[in-house]
């Protein structure tokens, strides 16, 4: 890690073969990950979850090259946040720390739920935003082309959301004490929670809602209405500020039971 952090990173060649590397490593997550959701609950769990799908019809193959292509110009300015992320911990303007001493063991999780909360926050006041109609035709609008969503929509962005996108990570280390692994936890968060949400398929149960913790997390039926009904669920991960500020869809909870509920007509592994 030192003769990694001591690498010139400013200079171009390390800046660009930096940028590069990660913008493999994040293209090629996004295309397995999207890829092994896709397989496992349209393909191989279909029997089991087909009565959880939200209305999905075939992709046409126009939106999914629309969606990779727009996935890899996102990739790209990922790829230079999280240079821009390596260069100011090299710098010391972070508070990456990779001492776990450096903290009490609690908190730990708490930096966790904290940059959690500041990145939800942040989403949410930055996506009702881009829903005011003059920035929606110029920004948002690029995402919301696809209406019936699929797990290659989770990185479909205009380069500006992107870029707001982008910046929300080492804006939070630069002020949130953080060990290096707790914020690959939220790098990883933030990777299968879009994929979840986008995918189309509600894979959460139906006593979901009646738990006093889960009712909190935004899955596919939320998300879901959003690309539909525009108004409403801005949420990224939870939707604490979507009850608080009145913009969860009223249709939510009972179109959630509706898709939870078993399919008598379907039969496992049929």
């Amino acid at each position: 890690m030192e003769s990694f952090l001591n690498t010139p990173f400013l200079e171009p060649y390390h800046f660009f073969r930096l940028t590069l590397i990660f913008f493999v490593i994040v293209f090629m997550r996004y295309l397995i990950v999207s890829g092994v959701y896709h397989y496992i609950f349209y393909v191989w769990f279909r029997p089991r979850v087909a009565h959880r799908i939200l209305n999905l019809k075939p992709k046409q193959e126009q939106q999914i090259r629309m969606e990779i292509r727009r996935s890899a110009i996102t990739s790209v300015i990922f790829a230079f946040s999280a240079t821009a992320l390596i260069i100011l911990w090299q710098q010391g303007y972070t508070h990456i720390t990779t001492d776990w001493s450096a903290f009490p063991w609690w908190y730990h999780p708490l930096s966790l739920f904290i940059a959690l909360f500041i990145h939800e926050t942040y989403y949410y006041w930055l996506h009702r935003w881009m829903h005011r109609p003059k920035i929606y035709r110029k920004v948002h609008k690029w995402h919301h082309d696809s209406i019936e969503t699929s797990s290659l929509t989770s990185f479909s962005f205009h380069p500006t959301e992107s870029i707001l996108q982008a910046i929300v990570v080492p804006l939070i280390v630069i002020f949130l004490p953080m060990h290096l692994y707790v914020l690959f936890v939220l790098l990883f968060i933030m990777t299968i929670s879009g994929t979840i949400n986008h995918a189309g398929v509600e894979i959460y149960p139906k006593s979901f809602l009646r738990n006093p913790v889960a009712k909190w997390i935004i899955g596919a039926t939320h998300h879901d209405l959003h690309h539909k009904q525009f108004r409403f669920n801005y949420g990224l991960y939870f939707t604490f500020w979507d009850k608080w500020m009145g913009t969860e869809s009223p249709d939510y909870e009972k179109i959630f039971q509706q898709k939870t509920e078993p399919d008598t007509n379907s039969t496992v592994g049929s």
